[in-house]
């Protein structure tokens, strides 16, 4: 029954994503941008689903069982206050400019800022790469979850198949309807795991007697899960994870929902309520992920909280509840798979020779195959992924959260050169590289020397720092 309830979701995820071609005017910008039409309301829930990933549902809940009530501290409560100022200065900012200059993608302003072709094809190259990781946390997610709620490791589904049914449902609305279907069908599935979220939460909830029980039970059996922690290692860990927000505003897929959006006024709904949608996603997966404990001991074989949904409802409900879970995947994934396609179209296709020579429609197509040869890989890194979700996106949000000062004084500060840039993005890829090679001989939580600090703690100042001292003595070029 749960399968049954899951395809029924899924084939209606298709439809409205197929709906979305009927209205195609056969323009990229259509594709890729809904010709920027994308009203307040679909724009607040795509916005919303885009960043709600299954590293928020699925990894952060894992993380819950593991570390307790401190994972909503790491970044719940900073998402909600942090991502609407970026929505504000950086969004409307980038709508506004790409709406003048005809912007796609975040490298053709960042060429034209700078003037610097060598500038946006390294951007290219490191935002590609950056990618992989994140979209890896959603296939792999949705390989996990499946493989539960069809009975678990040994006896469920493989792991493979939930993970090729995300990627093919996804890219095929995506590939077909482009921005418009990806729109349309985040503000639904944002809707389905926003209510399904509150349900999953209240029927589990109810079998420990409510939260009040819940948590005095786990106060008594586990007092570290039910605190936030007060030694050294602990604060200064909360501190350094308050930067990781910061990487909404480099996610080159929230820069074309930015741009797709029909004027300025679209954001006003999204600054405002985004807050507290966000608490209501982060609140029940944090408490969900740290209740488990009290019903499943470690080591944990699957995602806590598909097995806290499968073991405390009935088959109807946890097929509903693992449509939420999905939608959440989907609606993150389709967003990033489309924006990749509109990077290679727009900025390599387009820019290096063949615009005057392909159709519009072809050079699309050019996009559709870059993003199933990117998926494929994703999904063949899926099979072999070791680390947990938390961990592949916590290290993903650390490279874009590094390239925010560039991006920031690409759109505010008149002085910032080509040369800090290039400083700014290449001091990101050596420090990235080399804190994650050595997170690999650490067992448990990683943090820099030991201390306790993030690797966002050190690579976002070191990539202002670089920004700033590469840009000195240099003739900066005119804003935009």
């Amino acid at each position: 029954m749960v399968l049954l309830v899951l395809s029924a979701y899924l084939l209606v995820v298709l439809g409205v994503g197929l709906f979305g071609h009927r209205l195609f005017r056969g323009t990229g910008e259509d594709y890729f941008l809904a010709s920027r039409s994308i009203g307040p309301v679909v724009l607040l829930m795509t916005l919303l689903g885009t960043n709600m990933t299954a590293f928020t549902l699925l990894g952060a809940s894992g993380e819950a069982y593991r570390r307790g009530v401190i994972v909503f501290a790491l970044m719940g409560s900073s998402t909600a206050i942090i991502v609407p100022f970026l929505f504000y200065y950086l969004g409307i900012r980038s709508w506004k400019l790409g709406k003048r200059h005809g912007y796609v993608t975040q490298v053709q302003l960042v060429r034209d800022r700078f003037g610097s072709d060598a500038l946006g094809a390294l951007l290219f190259v490191v935002a590609v790469a950056l990618m992989l990781p994140y979209l890896l946390i959603g296939v792999k997610g949705g390989g996990d979850a499946l493989n539960v709620l069809t009975g678990g490791p040994g006896a469920g589904l493989p792991p493979w198949v939930g993970s090729l049914a995300v990627c093919a449902v996804t890219y095929v609305y995506v590939s077909y309807g482009g921005m418009r279907s990806t729109a349309w069908v985040n503000a639904l599935q944002t809707t389905v795991f926003l209510l399904f979220g509150i349900a999953a939460y209240a029927a589990v909830v109810s079998q420990f007697g409510g939260i009040g029980s819940a948590m005095g039970r786990l106060r008594a059996e586990y007092a570290e899960m039910a605190s936030f922690g007060t030694d050294r290692f602990a604060v200064l860990q909360m501190s350094s994870f308050l930067l990781l927000p910061l990487c909404t505003g480099a996610f080159p897929h929230l820069y074309s929902h930015w741009l797709s959006a029909r004027s300025a006024r679209s954001f006003r709904l999204a600054i405002v309520a985004y807050p507290v949608l966000v608490a209501a996603i982060w609140f029940p997966s944090v408490t969900l992920g740290a209740i488990g404990r009290l019903q499943f001991a470690p080591p944990l074989d699957g995602p806590i909280l598909v097995k806290l949904i499968v073991a405390n409802t009935g088959e109807i409900l946890a097929g509903c509840l693992a449509a939420g879970v999905f939608a959440a995947i989907m609606s993150s994934l389709d967003s990033q798979i489309l924006a990749l396609g509109a990077m290679f179209t727009q900025d390599i296709v387009r820019h290096y020779g063949f615009d005057g020579k392909l159709r519009e429609e072809r050079q699309v197509w050019f996009g559709r195959v870059f993003v199933l040869a990117f998926l494929g890989l994703a999904f063949v890194c899926s099979l072999v992924a070791s680390q947990s979700i938390f961990a592949l996106g916590t290290w993903a949000l650390t490279g874009f959260a590094g390239l925010l000062p560039m991006l920031a004084a690409t759109l505010f500060w008149p002085r910032a050169t080509a040369r800090g840039a290039a400083a700014s993005i290449v001091t990101v890829v050596v420090l990235w590289a080399g804190l994650f090679w050595d997170s690999l001989s650490v067992e448990g939580a990683y943090s820099v020397a030991g201390t306790g600090l993030m690797p966002v703690a050190l690579i976002v100042p070191a990539a202002a720092l670089a920004l700033v001292l590469g840009s000195l003595g240099r003739q900066p070029r005119s804003q935009l």
